[in-house]
């Protein structure tokens, strides 16, 4: 197989004599500084897919669903180029707000909103709670009744639509978790609830069909039915969702943020003038902009079957080929323009058969112990699902930018593994 696609890897990537550079920083010297398994991003490109989002959708219409990858820096980053961000649990709101974020730059989502995440969105003046079941419609009331706040809401609907993904990444299904079905009749109840409560001061409605979504006609189709549900409500807030997805391997491509925003401006064009029309991104904004280097431990070759290459993370710093059936690239960083016309089973360190990064990877010929690989597009729901499986320490993230590299997330000590422990 030919070298990978340099349309995988961010927007500063360059090759020099065969060795990747990203942020103008050679890729093995951020290995030999940092350490592996390593979370290289690359600023300069986090920042330009922000500032695309909101040349596309405007100021204040973007909102960042964090759960794509979150610390400090990036909600940091993310507001600074006029995000709002999309917090899902009390840990994602107490992290934005530690890292300096405003709670009026905030939405929270989730669809088990407990009492103190609830209360502690309403203390921290979230810009508005994304409401997912009637039972939170009663936490709610049951809040104002006790410290009389009123939560500016949207209504979270589930708009029956089905879309190629994984069906665990798949939300907008009227068999869902999420929201208030609009097929049954719940989304509408939920609007009469909603204005009839003194708890609620109801701006709008909200939808997401799922994530990693490859085709346009999807979000589409979903913001036409959202769009008659939504007219004559008389409300001024329409929350598309997110969902975009990005291509992993060569032979996957995806829709840019601009032809994103050019397929739901056709389907919002009916709305009346003055309606604003926010949207989630999350995957879209942080995936391409980051990579994972490894270190190869082990090269086991077994006669007639396959090369088995085991690196020093695994499961535990990208769970998304066990849970997903992901499909990733992955080629060494310093000869990053050869032919990859080897194959290998790329797997990590954990005490499980499943433990797989690449079931059958294109790699380049004479891989060998001490080599370095780089999976890219790992910028998304790699760091943010990580876990200490095995107990293995989490990897460090380094941003990097204009030649200079930045922790930004330390790497996890032997120390911390047992810091919560109770002997």
């Amino acid at each position: 197989m030919t070298a990978v696609p340099l349309r995988l890897l961010s927007s500063t990537a360059c090759v020099d004599d065969g060795v990747l550079w990203v942020g103008g920083v050679p890729v093995p010297d951020l290995a030999a500084r940092w350490g592996t398994p390593l979370f290289v991003y690359d600023e300069k490109d986090l920042r330009a897919r922000c500032r695309e989002a909101v040349a596309e959708f405007g100021a204040g219409s973007v909102v960042y669903a964090t759960k794509a990858f979150l610390c400090g820096a990036m909600a940091r980053l993310a507001h600074e180029e006029g995000l709002l961000l999309d917090v899902a649990t009390g840990g994602e709101l107490h992290t934005v707000l530690s890292a300096g974020v405003p709670g009026s730059a905030c939405v929270l989502h989730g669809n088990n909103k407990s009492d103190e995440e609830l209360r502690a969105a309403l203390a921290a003046g979230v810009r508005h709670i994304v409401v997912d079941s009637f039972d939170e419609i009663d936490r709610l009331e049951a809040i104002h009744t006790a410290t009389g706040a009123v939560a500016r809401v949207q209504l979270r609907v589930t708009p029956g639509v089905h879309v190629h993904t994984h069906e665990y990444v798949q939300t907008g299904q009227d068999d869902s978790k999420f929201g208030f079905n609009l097929g049954n009749g719940d989304a509408s109840r939920a609007v009469e609830r909603a204005r009839l409560s003194g708890a609620l001061d109801l701006v709008g409605i909200h939808c997401h069909i799922g994530s990693n979504v490859f085709a346009v006609q999807n979000f589409t189709e979903a913001s036409r039915v959202m769009v008659d549900f939504f007219a004559g409500l008389g409300l001024s807030e329409l929350t598309l969702g997110g969902g975009l997805g990005v291509a992993y391997t060569s032979d996957e491509t995806a829709p840019s943020i601009p032809e994103w925003a050019a397929a739901l401006r056709t389907a919002v064009a009916p709305l009346p003038a003055g309606v604003r029309v926010m949207v989630e991104p999350g995957r879209a904004i942080v995936a391409r902009a980051g990579l994972t280097v490894y270190t190869v431990g082990t090269v086991k070759p077994i006669g007639g079957i396959r090369t088995y290459v085991a690196v020093d993370g695994g499961m535990s710093d990208n769970p998304r080929p066990v849970l997903y059936g992901s499909g990733y690239e992955a080629f060494d960083p310093r000869r990053t323009e050869d032919p990859r016309e080897g194959r290998a089973r790329i797997v990590g360190k954990h005490c499980e058969s499943g433990d797989v990064l690449i079931d059958d990877a294109a790699v380049p010929a004479g891989l060998a112990v001490g080599d370095l690989l780089v999976t890219p597009v790992t910028g998304a729901y790699g760091h943010s699902m990580a876990n200490t499986y095995n107990k293995v320490p989490r990897p460090a993230v380094v941003f990097v930018a204009d030649g200079e590299s930045r922790l930004v997330v330390r790497r996890e000590t032997l120390e911390d593994l047992v810091r919560l422990d109770v002997l």
